[in-house]
């Protein structure tokens, strides 16, 4: 056996050689499109390519209809671009949801469209990776199957990383079609998705992923018809792939801090970072945020500031975050992602950080001081992560405040904050800074968060004058009412702006408003700035499209400061007693019905499968009796009822509401929130709760995120089998009047370009 690739790392060892066993001959021998070849070639698309593989009967088969079904699928739900695992080794595997050939049919459709609504225009896109395997060979191949396509691909010089907000930055300050970023946020190492940028530096929403998903199936129409279809690769120098721009433009390095410098890189936060006598972390994981973020901090002047773990690039993660024994104790390759705020059970029940757990902050954090912050960032640098050093001494006090910590020796503990708990803390903080140098009373003030975030959140909001707009989970629903703020703004700037959000209300911002925060409890966040936001070509918008942990790195760092030896955990008690905040706990579940690690495909197919379905069963349990409230076939007695019945062990008397809320359903209680989503890309589910007292929300999550989803005959008696089938369809005609109404439709105008 002779491994194509190799590593140091024994772990990493053992997953190559893993995926190497279990990939069959004939994938290993496929030579469909050799990227190698600077040159320009073709790859002939086959009628043969489109169905099964079989030996005898249709050795070329790549399985491509069954691969574009999924495709197709994950494309009208996904909440973060189409994602899945890939064949590390042999990335022309197309038997996975991340594949060469994919990628390439995915960029040449989204060629094809572009073409036709810009017919005789000059389009420019930007294309952006991180560290991922195979992320280079993907960007080449975007790069090259578009500039075979007239399109003009901005990459960083050599190709590059930079982090998902730049690629996001640069496609709307620069009026760019948009972009491509080959990235899978903080998901496990052999994940990889593409996300797709439009021209507002936004994720597309599920209509525009549509149109593309139409012209794949054209291609495959027209293969079937004339039994080939040549997709044209241009050369690796050809002169459409731009490297020149990106290098002008320091990798649009030097925009960016200008906007920082508008927004929450003003001078009076810059100054507290300066002043500031310790040091702060930045726990890089990955590698693939240094290259930008260590120039954004240059460039404020703060750079010496901060320390820093992991600067090289690693496309395993250092490790971190993998383990050789799954959640069962079983002996195999097992990987948590890279989310820091993930928590699992030991064989013996005692629960804990395991991705925390590989950073080996015992032997790293050993001769920092009492008070250290460490902020932790994923491989795209989207997301963070805050954490802390502290006295052990202080444990009873961060269980009482419910802050979670990590013990790293006998003096010194680790607390890790969710990203509910921080970003309350970066809120207030910011608010502060605003009203500090009197601008807080120019604007009125709104925040746009995802429904499954705190209901703390929505107290603070509320105590301070901040209108809240809820919206489902993902950053691109942020996005949409951003933009349909901003569409007011334009045609109306004297009246006063009104949204909807996704629970049904409809929410006066005032006249002329801004944003103070947009984000959610996944670790997203982004701010917004005093003066409207410009493009070259004079867009404006109130806000960035695409969460940024460098925002919020400089935002933590400044309140790091500003309080210099208080804890963070002082500084949040005060934020919730200060603002008399009764939904202080947060917690979330995740349900995970297979081991996405498995590197057998076919036993990862099928198990996905049969995760999905069940999946499907729990969520359509609770969605089939919010949409029965919704449509007068229920009331919410009967839904408690229904609860109290199908639940023993829990009490659901003080029941208010039952609401679809885009993607998961809601129920709000006079006490707490719980949310039951189903995962849009994988078989999984996810509980939310936020409430006066964290065991009880914790149990609530956990029970209701983790029932099967049977129906009972109380069940049965409100909700018939056919509204139960239809429920999804109905749930989804919701959704999308929600996205629709007020949106920002306007077509975008290719300008003349002048940088």
């Amino acid at each position: 056996m002779t491994l194509p690739v190799t590593s140091d790392v024994k772990l990493e060892n053992e997953l190559f050689k893993s995926v190497y066993d279990k990939t069959p001959e004939y994938v290993k021998n496929l030579n469909l499109m050799d990227f190698s070849n600077t040159g320009e070639f073709s790859f002939i698309l086959k009628k043969e390519h489109l169905e099964a593989y079989d030996e005898n009967k249709n050795p070329e088969g790549l399985n491509l209809k069954e691969w574009f079904a999924n495709y197709a699928k994950e494309a009208k739900v996904s909440t973060a671009g189409i994602r899945g695992p890939q064949n590390i080794l042999y990335p022309q595997d197309t038997r996975f949801p991340i594949n060469l050939v994919g990628i390439v049919l995915a960029t040449l459709a989204k060629a094809l469209v572009a073409n036709e609504k810009y017919k005789g225009k000059e389009i420019l896109k930007v294309a952006g990776r991180e560290v991922r395997y195979n992320s280079e060979l993907f960007l080449d191949a975007i790069a090259r199957i578009q500039a075979a396509n007239g399109i003009k691909t901005l990459v960083p010089v050599e190709r590059k990383t930079v982090p998902i907000w730049l690629a996001s930055f640069l496609a709307f300050k620069l009026d760019l079609l948009g972009g491509e970023y080959i990235t899978s946020s903080h998901g496990i190492s052999v994940k990889n998705a593409t996300k797709d940028l439009n021209s507002q530096g936004s994720q597309y929403l599920p209509e525009e992923s549509l149109e593309f998903v139409d012209k794949i199936q054209e291609i495959f129409d027209k293969t079937e018809k004339f039994g080939t279809y040549e997709i044209k690769i241009a050369a690796k120098n050809n002169p459409l792939i731009d490297e020149k721009i990106m290098a002008k433009l320091n990798d649009g390095v030097d925009l960016y801090v200008d906007y920082l410098k508008s927004g929450v890189a003003k001078k009076i936060n810059l100054d507290l970072i300066k002043a500031f006598n310790g040091k702060i972390v930045i726990e890089n994981v990955g590698g693939s945020a240094y290259r930008t973020l260590s120039r954004v901090l240059k460039n404020l002047g703060v750079s010496e500031k901060f320390d820093w773990f992991n600067i090289e690039e690693d496309p395993f993660f250092h490790s971190i975050g993998k383990y050789d024994v799954t959640p069962k104790g079983e002996h195999a390759f097992y990987d948590y992602s890279v989310d820091a705020t993930v928590v699992a059970k030991r064989q013996s029940g005692e629960k804990f950080f395991p991705v925390i757990e590989t950073l080996h902050y015992e032997d790293k954090l050993k001769n920092y001081p009492v008070g250290t912050a460490v902020l932790i960032t994923d491989p795209d640098h989207d997301r963070l992560t805050i954490t802390q050093t502290e006295s052990a001494s202080r444990k009873d006090f961060l269980k009482e405040n419910g802050i979670d910590f990590v013990e790293i020796d006998n003096e010194k503990i680790l607390t890790v904050f969710t990203a509910n708990q921080a970003f309350l803390m970066l809120m207030d903080f910011w608010a502060k800074q605003l009203k500090a140098e009197n601008l807080w009373n120019n604007h009125p003030r709104f925040m746009i968060k995802t429904t499954a975030s705190a209901c703390s959140w929505d107290e603070w909001a509320a105590k301070n004058d901040v209108k809240v707009v809820n919206v489902p989970v993902g950053f691109k629903e942020i996005a949409n009412i951003m933009k349909k703020v901003e569409l007011q703004l334009k045609n109306s700037p004297e009246s006063e702006v009104i949204v909807d959000d996704v629970l049904g209300n409809s929410i006066n911002l005032g006249v002329n408003p801004r944003l103070l925060f947009g984000g959610e409890e996944s670790g997203g966040m982004i701010m917004g700035t005093e003066d409207l936001i410009e493009s070259l070509a004079g867009r404006k918008a109130v806000a960035m499209r695409e969460k940024s942990a460098t925002e919020a790195i400089v935002v933590a760092s400044a309140l790091i400061a500003k309080l210099k030896d208080k804890p963070l955990s002082d500084y949040m008690k005060e934020v919730f007693d200060d603002n008399n905040i009764i939904g202080r706990y947060d917690t979330r579940v995740d349900i995970a019905y297979y081991n996405e690690s498995e590197p057998d495909i076919e036993k990862l197919k099928q198990a996905k499968i049969e995760g999905e379905k069940k999946r499907t069963k729990n969520d359509l349990f609770y969605l089939s009796m919010a949409m029965g409230v919704k449509k007068g076939i229920m009331t919410i007695e009967d839904v408690k009822e229904v609860l109290n019945d199908s639940f023993k062990s829990l009490i659901f008397d003080n029941l208010e509401e039952i609401k679809f809320v885009g993607d998961g359903t809601y129920l709000k209680f006079s006490d707490k929130y719980i949310e039951i989503r189903p995962s849009g890309t994988d078989a999984k589910t996810k509980a939310y709760g936020g409430g006066s007292d964290k065991e009880i929300i914790e149990t609530y999550a956990n029970v209701l995120g983790n029932y099967s989803g049977e129906r009972t005959d109380l069940h049965k008696k409100f909700i018939s089998d056919e509204f139960y089938e239809n429920t999804k369809d109905e749930a989804m005609k919701y959704y999308l009047a929600f996205v629709d109404k007020g949106a920002n439709n306007e077509l975008f105008e290719i300008p003349e370009y002048k940088f």
